[in-house]
């Protein structure tokens, strides 16, 4: 299966923690495609966004079983991934659209 940049990628997680580490260590964090592994998403990241990547730190969260009264579900597995900046690389700016 071949994943092209744009669908790497699927959306930036902003929360008080990668805020926080966006500010004070040029630290972005994505939430990313399942598939994707770190050399796709670092090449992902510096096509898209044009700027140079240090390291990536990759998580993943398995989905929980959810009840609702007799009928149960599960939620879906996603994974999250740290990207960190060289120093001299340009930061990206993203906006949360409320």
């Amino acid at each position: 299966m071949k994943l092209e940049y744009t669908d790497i990628i699927l959306a930036p997680l902003i929360t008080e923690k990668s805020t926080d580490l966006k500010d004070k260590e040029k630290v972005l964090c994505f939430k990313v495609h399942k598939k994707a592994n770190k050399i796709m998403i670092k090449r992902a990241v510096e096509e898209l966004f044009k700027t140079k990547v240090e390291s990536v730190n990759v998580m993943n969260f398995v989905g929980k079983e959810k009840r609702h009264g007799k009928y149960s579900g599960k939620r879906p597995s996603w994974k999250k991934v740290y990207v960190k900046l060289k120093k001299d690389a340009k930061m990206i700016e993203y906006f949360e659209v409320v």
